[in-house]
């Protein structure tokens, strides 16, 4: 037993700490971020344990959309739901001012705003439905491969394959109907922009709790945690509402840094370039890689790209917190239709998120909390994509509500 489960009462500590996992991941996220603060910046430096702290949060919280977002559709529970509107909320509360401002500290910002149009509904809708298949969103995925799932690893590598797909359509997707960019910021004004973002979130939570209470009476109550103090801190679990203000905070803190909020899915789209560019495949030539965002990320280092950063980041903070949980064991047996159903919601994810500009995390959580339009329609669609998936999973024998 490791020195620090030793040293925690027997009350306090019903898990093992896989020493191993525990010290390689956090040797990995300390000389990762030594590497990147001398190779590209300090501040990308930052960015990357902010990741760290995301995917220990991510993962000690099992805080999933998935998950969350199945279980008010089958169980008729919502407090995942609620956990989620609380988090939008307190980081639009932030965002919306600043992006109005528009710098902070001399750095420019923006937030995560797309236009809104057919390319989101259908973007939207096929990752609704993807990610039921798959078994996690973006930062899903990312935190459960870094937990060591294998299954899901089956899903990353499928959603990067949906991505670059994406990147060669997403131009001609944008040339069918659609509004501009709408920032309720610049539309109704920062004080009323807030106040109807926190109004519609606010109906969703009370939506999600008057179905619980229709179908059970009365809101779930949160079971006893079987460790507390230090112990709860190290290995779990955290309560959701707790995991929800912090990754509002973390959020905030990657506008601050970053110049715009938390996303996810770019650096899935560039990973896929990347490697098709390796073995010879002129990805440079494709529309999407010519304009200058993408056309600097592709010809740079993978590091000097904040997504993939963060998104390394995640999968080492998620594997630091299922260490530390004693949970880390990866299962590398993954029956062929658990397999097929991965790699169609991956596909399904990847496609669906370059065409909607982001997924549960760049589109929903960063959009609304920005004031974007956007993320409310993608918000509806995904919703609505996600009860085709859930109708769609018994297919491939997915029961249950264990991924996230």
């Amino acid at each position: 037993m490791s020195q620090i489960s030793a040293a925690l009462p027997a009350s306090q500590s019903r898990s093992i700490i896989d020493r191993g996992p525990v010290i390689v991941v956090m040797a990995a996220l300390l000389l990762g971020a030594v590497a990147i603060g001398q190779a590209i910046s300090p501040r990308q430096a930052a960015l990357f344990l902010i990741g760290g702290l995301l995917g220990a949060t991510l993962y000690h919280a099992s805080f999933g959309f998935t998950g969350g977002w199945r279980r008010l559709v089958v169980e008729r529970r919502g407090n995942a739901m609620r956990a989620q509107m609380l988090m939008i909320a307190v980081a639009a509360i932030v965002f919306i001012p600043l992006l109005d401002i528009g710098s902070f500290g001399g750095k420019a910002l923006v937030g995560a705003m797309a236009p809104v149009g057919v390319s989101v509904l259908v973007g939207a809708t096929m990752f609704g439905l993807g990610m039921q298949l798959g078994g996690g969103c973006g930062s899903g995925t990312l935190f459960t491969v870094g937990g060591g799932s294998a299954r899901m690893l089956v899903t990353l590598l499928f959603f990067v394959v949906g991505a670059v797909i994406g990147t060669a359509h997403l131009p001609w997707w944008l040339s069918l109907p659609s509004l501009p960019q709408v920032s309720l910021g610049q539309k109704l004004g920062v004080p009323q922009a807030i106040a109807v973002t926190l109004a519609g979130l606010a109906a969703v939570a009370l939506l999600s709790a008057w179905v619980e209470r229709r179908a059970h009476g009365s809101l779930e109550k949160a079971k006893p945690a079987p460790r507390q103090g230090m112990a709860r801190l190290l290995q779990g679990p955290w309560p959701i509402v707790g995991a929800s203000l912090l990754l509002a905070a973390l959020n905030i803190a990657t506008l601050l840094l970053a110049g715009h909020p938390w996303s996810v899915t770019f650096g899935f789209g560039l990973w896929g370039a990347k490697a098709l560019a390796a073995v010879g495949v002129p990805v440079e030539t494709w529309e999407f890689w010519t304009w200058p965002g993408p056309a600097r990320a592709l010809s740079g280092s993978v590091l000097a790209d904040i997504t993939s950063v963060m998104d390394f980041g995640i999968m080492l903070g998620a594997a630091l917190a299922a260490g530390l949980a004693g949970k880390f064991a990866p299962k590398a047996v993954v029956p062929f239709a658990s397999f097929l159903a991965a790699a169609i919601g991956g596909v399904l994810m990847g496609y669906g998120a370059r065409l909607s500009f982001g997924c549960n995390i760049g589109a929903l959580f960063s959009g609304i909390a920005s004031g974007s339009l956007h993320g409310w329609l993608w918000f509806v669609c995904a919703f609505v994509g996600s009860l085709g998936g859930i109708a769609l999973r018994p297919l491939f024998g997915l029961d249950g509500f264990k991924s996230k």
